[in-house]
């Protein structure tokens, strides 16, 4: 297994958002993200040259590692897609074909946005909104952990970070009063220019 590859922290083209700090921000991206990007790139150097012979389901020091690759790996795929769909004012136009689909497979887009929120005050990781490849459907997926509850082969569109990190300098336990902001920052062109990448993957 190739381990030579080494991840840079994406840097952000914002400093505050409406609704969001800088320090919140700061704290979110400098300190948790980065962590799960530094992590990761430390995981793999030792992965480099751990002794795979005692390797073992119970515990090993292998066993520790690989798990963790993928609390981390997936850490910074969903964090840097957070960041990145950020930085517009919420709004949309009805002709865009993610808002068309997403009208499409949930009944309306109230009717997604509810399931984004239910979903958002379930969970203890994320809400993500999804292709599924299935049947190439939208669905919005629970995970508790970054590598807890994803589902094989989705596509995230969507990303809703919900662990306390991601609002407490703002919003304290308050998560409900985060949502909204969090909708209100989203920038639909970036979102739907992703699915137009990837919405003929499972088609």
């Amino acid at each position: 297994m190739n381990y030579d590859s080494k991840y840079d922290v994406k840097q952000l083209r914002y400093k505050s958002l409406n609704g969001f700090s800088e320090k919140q921000i700061s704290f979110h991206h400098d300190v948790h993200y980065a962590g799960y990007v530094n992590k990761r790139n430390e995981v793999h150097l030792k992965l480099k040259s751990i002794d795979k012979s005692s390797a073992n389901a119970n515990y090993s020091e292998y066993r520790a590692l690989k798990k963790e690759e993928t609390f981390n790996a997936s850490g910074q795929l969903l964090h840097e897609l957070y960041f990145d769909m950020f930085g517009g004012d919420g709004k949309f136009s009805d002709d865009m074909d993610v808002i068309k689909k997403i009208k499409e497979d949930f009944g309306s887009f109230d009717a997604f946005k509810a399931e984004m929120v239910a979903t958002a005050k379930s969970a203890r990781g994320w809400a993500v909104l999804c292709i599924d490849p299935t049947d190439n459907k939208l669905r919005v997926f629970l995970a508790d952990a970054h590598n807890d509850g994803a589902v094989w082969g989705a596509i995230p569109l969507i990303a809703l970070d919900v662990y306390e990190h991601a609002y407490y300098v703002d919003y304290g336990p308050d998560r409900a009063r985060y949502l909204e902001p969090f909708f209100a920052n989203l920038d639909w062109k970036k979102i739907n220019d992703r699915y137009m990448k990837y919405k003929d993957v499972y088609a």
